[in-house]
């Protein structure tokens, strides 16, 4: 049967990431996490206090979506929030989520290993500033 989507490259380039986020969540729900969830400890752990409204802009999840987020991850004791100034709540990772982040940055570290070997090794050092141009012309149409 012929694929004549397969021609188009938003429509592999989407195809591709779901085949590769569905990897990675996989591996990480053996942690009881998902991909977002690790996206915002991430986050947390590299800019302590963050906002949940910066937090949002960054990884680009709604107001709606980052409130389960995050309260799923104070749930799991993996979050904290501390006052950042008079209205404003920033969030810290607790010694439970610096534990999980580290065993789920492993997860990610293989899955990136494994997704670099899908690509053949000539092409792997244009793949990222690629990937960068496309998310970057992006970003700035929506600015």
């Amino acid at each position: 049967m012929q694929d004549p989507l397969s021609s188009l490259p938003g429509y592999v380039l989407s195809r591709a990431a779901a085949a590769a986020l569905a990897e990675l969540n996989r591996g990480l729900a053996k942690l009881g996490v998902r991909h977002s969830d690790v996206s915002l400890l991430i986050l947390v752990n590299a800019n302590p206090r963050l906002t949940q409204s910066d937090a949002g802009k960054l990884l680009d999840i709604q107001r709606a979506n980052m409130v389960p987020l995050v309260s799923r991850l104070l749930e799991l004791s993996l979050i904290s929030k501390e006052p950042v100034d008079g209205r404003s709540q920033g969030l810290l990772l607790t010694s439970k989520g610096k534990k999980l982040l580290k065993e789920a940055q492993a997860v990610i570290d293989h899955h990136e290993v494994q997704l670099q070997l899908l690509i053949p090794e000539h092409l792997r050092p244009h793949l990222l500033p690629i990937l960068h141009a496309l998310w970057d012309s992006s970003r700035s149409k929506t600015s």
